[in-house]
């Protein structure tokens, strides 16, 4: 194939404006940049305001944007419980609202509020046919949900929405759940339970005559059997209820949980509890900086290994990096050597530059990294910290000191072949290979004793300076303690406390 004239101005002018070029020239992100970004929850924030605007499509976006910022209200609770009659769920919007210090959204108390004309409509409508119309229970939702305590403390909708049109209805105004519960129980339990429903007239509260009875007599006194909870009132309802439920659940399908009812009323609102204050996942650009604590045999080696397999993290171990630096003669070589000669501790300032060499170049930058062997204590701590290394994951493997004594005296090696056995878990296949086999002088109990007792020294420290670290239980199978730092991994952390 022959090329013409232009195309080879073309390739000479690529060449020359090559350093300019955005396409050809691979640009290096500072890794302040993510971490900032990760740090201040900026994509996040972003992402909200571009939907509010997209929602509201305002005039004038930025007075539109400058207030939502001001509001500071991107993670109020905004959640929706929905469920079949009898099944608990006022209890349990009363319960999360007491305990976030929100607004307890229901139809009943939508209707009761004064000094609204839709309020009045809807009470009216509803003593005459017992129902509100879907169109006026939705404006009454966002006329409430637009008042200050709701805007400033979030919300909660008891019961609401009721159908797909007032669930389509609610999505069209932007008004956007970001916790949908959905309780469920067999029929015959709902029933029976239904029926044993009292309600106190003064506090709205609801008892029950088997599972909740007021101590107070004079509450219990004043209990009234509520109206429509006979049996064939409550199967009627949920008939009802069964034949909406299943389309108002596609309109929520990444933010659901269904959480079982039959089930003691403390057990069910932990569940719901747990649920709503979790974040969910962000589509965030998000680079590993993955941090493992533990004593010596934790197994944060293998770990860190997995950890590199799946997720293509690099894998810096310091004690390695330090030996590599020696062995391929670089220009750190001199400085470490006399410290291995004496086995005496490498200073903190030389394994710095080792390992700030390794984290700056560019596979650490972009793909992120898993780092072990570093910081040992809240000097070195600070140390890295000083440098910008920050981990934005850090992993504390607790493991008793039996454990390891089993994992690392049983440790031996063969001086021939230079292959590694445990004498429980990987015996050597010959009795020849058993008798020469060699112990490595730092896996004998009393060296291991001591390693151990000074990470623990230090651990409480760490654990102090690295606040939303978490802490593992490094006792068991290796691949179930992978699932549990892999879920630390790919979970949001937690939004700062201010």
């Amino acid at each position: 194939m022959t090329r013409g004239p232009s195309d080879a101005g073309h390739q000479g002018a690529a060449a020359l404006h090559g350093g300019m070029d955005a396409t050809t020239a691979p640009h290096r992100i500072p890794p302040e940049m993510p971490q900032y970004g990760e740090a201040n929850h900026v994509f996040e924030m972003m992402q909200n305001m571009l939907e509010q605007l997209l929602i509201h499509q305002p005039k004038d976006p930025i007075p539109f944007m400058i207030n939502h910022l001001q509001r500071n209200n991107d993670y109020v609770p905004k959640i929706v419980i929905l469920g079949p009659p009898a099944s608990g769920k006022t209890t349990i919007a009363m319960w999360l609202c007491k305990h976030l210090n929100s607004n307890l959204l229901s139809v009943a108390n939508l209707m009761a509020k004064e000094f609204s004309s839709l309020a009045a409509d809807a009470r009216r409508h509803y003593q005459k046919f017992k129902t509100v119309p879907s169109m006026l229970l939705i404006r009454l939702v966002q006329e409430r949900l637009s008042e200050e305590d709701c805007v400033r403390r979030g919300w909660i909708l008891d019961g609401i929405p009721e159908t797909r049109e007032q669930a389509l209805m609610i999505q069209t105004l932007g008004i956007v759940p970001r916790h949908v519960i959905v309780l469920s129980a067999p029929d015959t339990v709902l029933i029976e339970r239904n029926l044993g429903k009292r309600l106190d007239p003064q506090t709205g509260e609801i008892y029950h005559t088997t599972f909740d009875w007021p101590p107070e007599s004079e509450i219990q006194n004043r209990l009234m059997v509520p109206a429509g909870i006979s049996e064939g009132e409550t199967a009627q309802k949920l008939l009802e209820y069964h034949r909406n439920i299943t389309r108002i659940l596609p309109s929520y399908p990444k933010i659901l949980k269904v959480i079982p009812a039959d089930q003691p009323c403390v057990d069910v609102f932990s569940q719901a509890l747990t649920y709503v204050q979790s974040i969910h996942r962000s589509n965030a650009p998000f680079t590993p900086r993955v941090l493992l604590c533990g004593p010596v045999g934790s197994g944060k080696s293998l770990q860190a290994a997995l950890l590199a397999q799946k997720y293509g993290l690099v894998n810096v171990c310091c004690g390695q990096l330090l030996k590599e630096a020696v062995a391929d003669k670089s220009k750190y070589c001199e400085m470490i050597l006399p410290f291995f000669e004496k086995e005496a501790a490498v200073p903190d300032s030389i394994i710095m530059k080792v390992l700030s060499q390794r984290l700056d170049q560019q596979d650490c930058v972009e793909r992120g990294w898993v780092l072990h062997g570093f910081p040992r204590d809240l000097d070195q701590a600070h140390v890295l910290d000083s440098w910008g290394y920050k981990p934005n994951r850090v992993f504390f493997l607790n493991v008793p000191f039996d454990s390891i004594a089993e994992r690392l005296t049983l440790r031996r090696t063969d001086p021939v072949t230079g292959e590694r056995y445990h004498l429980m878990y990987k015996p050597p296949p010959t009795m020849e290979i058993q008798a020469r086999l060699l112990q490595n002088p730092k896996d004998a109990d009393e060296r291991i004793k001591l390693r151990m007792d000074l990470f623990y020294r230090n651990a409480a420290d760490l654990e102090q300076f690295y606040r939303q670290a978490i802490t593992l239980n490094g006792d068991q199978d290796p691949y179930t303690v992978f699932e549990y730092i892999e879920s630390g991994i790919i979970n949001p952390l937690p939004k700062k406390v201010p």
